[in-house]
């Protein structure tokens, strides 16, 4: 009786062994061969694989580019002295504001007391060549003096009518109006006002130098139209048009944006294939100053291009790939180049003769850590 309860007992773990070894029964193996790999219909099955063709898409993509803030040059000013002369006085610094017709220097030269010297004796010897020119007019109506005479009378007046227009309008050019001269107001300096409405740039001078005509004194700039200008390259000149919008914003604030849109496209090229790309501000921001270096951001439209959902691209070692359907069970891995990304759709740049092929729109990146993990083993 022994016996037969040993064996029966036997015989039940013979039994439970066998049900175990069942269990433990293994998946077929996935096989792979290059870039190929073939699943069985279990298999298939569980990645919930699904393909679809390449579809047309218009996508829009990023062009960054950048540049620095630029003032055109009617809002720019360079103020000289039209005469020369020593610098008596100014109270700029770069920085300041200022309002058109202010004062912004104070020249003194000898010269100026001569001009005005001139100018008033010249005035008075016109008057004179004046006074005599009409008298003689009406002798030589009469015949009391001869054509001769009058001739030179009118010579004599003419001329000092040239001198004295001339001597005014270097009055008028050092600022000095000719109609306010007397003797009494004769003086050794001269203001120096602001053509424009803005600020300081750049100050050149320091009291007691002698400055000349071709001396920049002073630097001005009219900030409200700044614009900005952008370093575009060769390669994408085609994608930027007139009136296009864009986002600026500087290195120091990445997060503060300023609203722009193209203005003005140059022609010509560098010697590096780029070219200025002129932006005005939708609105100006006196944080923005002539010459800081900005960044954009333009949105550039791509019209019709293939394209797959942005799931169906996979990465590995560091390059982009996608899986096309060779049959039901078999899938190859192609090398691919995903250009623009938008609205859950990559653009897919691949050879031209797999253009009609089914290709992985969902489950890609479960076949390529199959396709991996059974090469590694």
């Amino acid at each position: 009786m022994k016996q037969v309860f040993i064996i029966s007992t036997m015989a039940l773990l013979l039994s439970s062994c066998g049900g175990e070894k069942k269990e433990e029964a293994k998946e077929p193996d996935i096989k792979v061969n290059g870039n190929t790999v073939t699943l069985t219909d279990a298999q298939l099955q569980n990645t919930g694989i699904q393909t679809a063709k390449l579809s047309t898409q218009s996508l829009s993509s990023v062009l960054k580019v950048s540049g620095k803030v630029d003032v055109p040059p009617q809002n720019m000013v360079s103020v000289s002295v039209p005469l020369g002369g020593y610098l008596k006085s100014t109270k700029l610094l770069p920085g300041t504001h200022v309002v058109k017709g202010e004062v912004l220097a104070v020249i003194e030269d000898q010269q100026y007391i001569q001009i005005q010297q001139d100018y008033l004796t010249a005035k008075s010897q016109f008057a004179y060549n004046e006074s005599e020119y009409n008298r003689q007019r009406e002798l030589n109506q009469s015949k009391a003096t001869s054509d001769k005479v009058f001739e030179q009378t009118k010579a004599a007046y003419q001329s000092q009518n040239v001198l004295m227009k001339a001597l005014e309008e270097k009055l008028k050019l050092i600022g000095i109006n000719p109609a306010k001269i007397t003797a009494n107001t004769i003086s050794r300096s001269i203001n120096i006002y602001s053509p424009i409405a803005g600020y300081v740039s750049a100050v050149n001078v320091n009291i007691g130098k002698y400055v000349t005509p071709s001396d920049v004194l002073f630097e001005l700039v009219n900030p409200t139209d700044i614009h900005l200008a952008l370093t575009v390259f060769e390669k994408d000149i085609d994608k930027l048009f007139i009136g296009q919008k864009l986002l600026a914003y500087t290195n120091t604030q990445p997060e503060k944006k300023h609203p722009s849109e193209i203005l003005l496209i140059n022609k010509d090229l560098s010697a590096e294939r780029s070219t200025m790309v002129h932006c005005h501000f939708e609105q100006y921001d006196k944080t923005l100053l002539p010459g800081m270096f900005m960044n954009a951001d333009i949105e550039v439209k791509n019209n019709n291009v293939k394209a797959l959902p942005e799931e169906s691209v996979v990465r590995f070692a560091n390059k982009q790939y996608v899986f096309i359907a060779k049959s039901k069970h078999q899938f190859e891995m192609v090398e691919i180049q995903a250009g623009v990304t938008e609205k859950g759709f990559t653009e897919i740049i691949i050879d031209p003769k797999h253009e009609n092929e089914s290709f992985v729109t969902k489950g890609a990146y479960t076949l390529l850590m199959k396709m991996k993990n059974t090469a590694e083993e």
